[in-house]
């Protein structure tokens, strides 16, 4: 009876540390998530299951979000998972265009960083419309100054994408972590796997 009892401690220890461990990962050191919608395409798509580092802008102190040990700053071009502004129980992904400081204008579809053209090497378009400001702000955005301690993203699909354009600004403290890799990816329409997919470096 003692031996059963001896075991039964020792697996029930195993599994709690097992436990521990896991969220100790999942909060401070990486997480997985799922792609639901198409705004990043063609970088992501929708069913791709994705790796993120939390690690990469330092160690937050969870629900606070007061980063306790920094580690490396957001860059432009990064993909960001972060909360969402306007629903915080939703996470959103999208790429950082514009840092604190910076001030961002779009005319015609086209990205302006500080007066200057911006290289938009991951930018898509699929309608050749523009539509002006004064109607909504998908192609002839600002210019708007990014505030200390925010970031303006967009999403790569830039005119299917609901982002910074329509919202605003995104908080350094409700900011998640940087994508890093797809590990798995599903596609929903033709019930497949997309081998190619896997195991790609996101950049």
């Amino acid at each position: 009876m003692g031996r059963q009892k001896s075991k039964l401690r020792e697996y029930s220890e195993a599994i709690i540390l097992a436990i521990v461990i896991a969220l100790f990962v999942r909060t401070f050191v990486i997480q997985a998530y799922k792609i639901p919608s198409g705004s990043m395409k063609p970088t992501l798509l929708v069913g791709d299951h994705i790796l993120v580092s939390k690690f990469n802008y330092g160690i937050k102190i969870p629900f606070v979000r007061t980063t306790l040990i920094p580690v490396g700053a957001p860059e432009r071009g990064d993909i960001m998972v972060f909360i969402y502004p306007e629903d915080r129980s939703k996470d959103f992904i999208k790429r950082l265009i514009g840092l604190p400081g910076d001030t961002i204008e779009i005319r015609n579809k086209k990205i302006f960083i500080n007066g200057l053209p911006y290289n938009d090497k991951h930018g898509v378009h699929v309608d050749n419309l523009i539509i002006p400001g004064g109607v909504q702000p998908r192609d002839n955005f600002g210019p708007a100054k990014v505030p200390e301690g925010a970031f303006f993203v967009l999403g790569d699909n830039r005119d299917e994408s609901y982002d910074g354009r329509f919202w605003g600004f995104v908080s350094e403290k409700d900011i998640l972590g940087k994508a890093l890799i797809i590990y798995w990816s599903w596609n929903q329409e033709e019930y497949g796997v997309r081998w190619s997919r896997m195991g790609n470096i996101l950049r």
